[in-house]
């Protein structure tokens, strides 16, 4: 299912009206948690799933095949209370 519709501005941020239709169709509805996430020039939208186990590090880094050498980066002055 296709549809067009206008980003719209709400409050300090913009947003998206979707159908009851189409929230219909995914099992959504008012106040349920969602996901987004970006992939390529896509936003993503997904009912949240509470039972879904967290990755370990070890799972998050599976397929990570290179080098990793830690950099310190320089934050600049403090411009508050910070303690360094």
């Amino acid at each position: 299912m296709k549809m067009q519709t206008t980003i719209v501005k709400w409050g300090n941020s913009q947003g998206v009206r979707l159908p009851k239709h189409i929230l219909n169709r995914v099992h959504l509805s008012d106040h349920d948690e969602v996901d987004v996430y970006v992939e390529d020039d896509s936003i993503i939208i997904k009912k949240h799933c509470k039972d879904a186990k967290h990755k370990t590090i070890q799972e998050l880094f599976a397929g990570f095949n290179d080098e990793y050498e830690p950099i310190e980066i320089n934050w600049g002055e403090p411009v508050g209370k910070e303690i360094w």
